[in-house]
């Protein structure tokens, strides 16, 4: 229950003010909402990946899953960001006028590409980097306490390599992936705005 809270909390956090900063908003409160942001996401995130209850008692499938969490979220959003700012709005607009889901929100995205790339590239981005690098530390420590090592620092060094590989293979692969698909990826994304806002909606009523 104590994570399924946490994990909504963050969920609920980041759909909000996704929408705040990339679309109802003016510029000149977009650098205060990205610090809030980051601000905020960073420690709340950091609370729940370095918490005693998540990693600390996990075995080591469960903690390396939720690094490989943490690290694909950071990806994913990569290529988010560099999709947006890859479109061409012009396919969107026959698609809202054939009235197809997430067509508009897809329009909304990238008239607001700056800050979306914005949000999703440096915030969203170096938030995952940083919670990453914690929990890739959490579980060096794991392994040095369950496992008889004799270079210590040998396992923080292949930790750290191998997020840095996963993080940087990633999101070069992500970028290719974004260019060459950025239609498809901002009109999956519009969609996914479109299906929420309409659970909003249903809630509401």
């Amino acid at each position: 229950m104590w994570v399924k809270n946490r994990i909504y909390i963050v969920h609920e956090f980041v759909f909000q003010m996704f929408l705040f900063v990339t679309v109802y908003r003016k510029a000149a409160l977009h650098q205060v909402a990205c610090s809030v942001v980051a601000d905020f996401l960073f420690c709340v995130i950091a609370e729940f990946v370095r918490s005693d209850e998540v990693m600390d008692s996990s075995s080591l499938p469960v903690a390396f899953l939720i690094l490989l969490a943490i690290v694909m979220v950071g990806i994913i959003f990569d290529i988010i960001g560099m999709a947006v700012a890859s479109a061409d709005e012009k396919p969107f607009h026959s698609m809202a006028a054939r009235k197809v889901p997430g067509s508009q929100e897809a329009i909304r995205l990238l008239r607001n590409a700056e800050r979306v790339s914005s949000i999703c590239n440096d915030v969203v981005g170096d938030i995952c980097g940083v919670v990453s690098g914690s929990a890739s530390a959490t579980i060096a420590a794991l392994i040095l306490t369950r496992v008889d090592v004799s270079w210590p620092r040998g396992v923080s060094l292949v930790m750290s390599a191998l997020v840095a590989g996963l993080t940087v293979g990633g999101k070069a692969i992500g970028k290719t992936f974004a260019v060459n698909s950025c239609t498809q990826i901002v009109h999956t994304v519009g969609r996914v705005l479109h299906a929420l806002n309409g659970l909003r909606g249903k809630k509401k009523k």
